[in-house]
This record gives structure tokens, sequence and C-alpha cells, in this order.
């Protein structure tokens, strides 16, 4: 391959059916995308009404557009605590997004999923996604505004199942 695909010029955009999204558990880590993902996908199948139409997912150095035919919903950088291209779902990229609204009754993350045209391309936006956490470290960094924290996942597929089989052994 000529290009390393780690490295993704920013603003990239990704053409995208939105699958949905559901409470995470936790702030980063496949454990917290795994469920919501799953049922995300079984809703999806179970239901006959079909996925929303393509949309332009952008990711940009200050977050992540979703980019409809009447809507624009934005996901602020340091409210995107995690993504990843799902392990099971390998069309599916996932990522964990902190509320800005948070009541006492509800989580405070939310896992929104998206299914993208090609597992290579669900692959292009994580690595993305890990581009503009780059960038915005370095911005942070540099101006010492913020102590956010943020995780992107580039195992492999199987890294991750080997990783998840890990984690439900110890439990």
């Amino acid at each position: 391959m000529d290009e390393d695909i780690r490295y993704q010029r920013l603003p990239q955009s990704f053409s995208v059916r939105e699958l949905g999204s559901s409470e995470a558990r936790g702030l980063w880590g496949i454990k917290h995308t795994r469920k919501p993902v799953d049922l995300m996908v079984a809703k999806a199948k179970s239901s006959s009404t079909p996925l929303q139409p393509q949309v332009e997912l952008r990711i940009t150095e200050d977050g992540c557009e979703i980019i409809g035919d009447k809507f624009k919903k934005v996901f602020p950088i340091h409210t995107v605590s995690y993504g990843v291209q799902d392990l099971v779902y390998t069309r599916v990229f996932c990522m964990i997004v902190v509320k800005e609204q948070i009541s006492a009754d509800r989580k405070p993350f939310d896992c929104v999923a998206f299914v993208c045209e090609s597992r290579q391309a669900a692959r292009n936006l994580t690595y993305t996604l890990a581009t503009a956490f780059q960038a915005y470290s370095r911005k942070v960094r540099s101006t010492g505004t913020s102590k956010s924290r943020f995780a992107i996942d580039l195992r492999t597929a199987d890294e991750l199942e080997m990783d998840l089989r890990k984690v439900d052994s110890e439990a």
C-alpha cells in the first residue's frame, strides 16, 4: 500500500448510514460498545423500517458532524471519548459520546453507531478519528486549556476479540 492508512488528512468525509445510539456503561473500551451495538443491530434487523438514508459523517479537528439532507448534528471532539470499528459487525464504526446534559436517572455516555460502505471504510474512519484526537491533543497541550481524556482503539478485530475474551474470563 502506497499510503500509510494510519495517517489521515483532516477533514475527511464518509458516506454512512446511522445505525442509532444507545446508552453506554463506560467512557471507553470495546466492552462498553459491544452490548449497545448488538442491541442496535438486532433492532435494525427486526424492524420493517429500513436504516436511515445515507448521510455524510465528517471528521474534522473540531469533532464529528453528521450531515443529512435537512439536518446537521455536531459532536465536538471534547465530547467524543472513544471510537472503534466493531469486531463482530466489521462494517460498523461506533463511538462513545459524553452527553453534555446529564440527568440523574441516565448514564452520561451514549454509543453512536454507523454502518459504513465497507470494512475498510470503517477502519479508515477509525484512523481518521484517531488523527482528529491527535490534532486535538496537540492543540490542548499547546494551550493548556483542557484535561479531557479520550481513546481510540486501533487494534485489529482479532486483537480486540482476544482482549474481550480475557476480560470476560476474568469476570
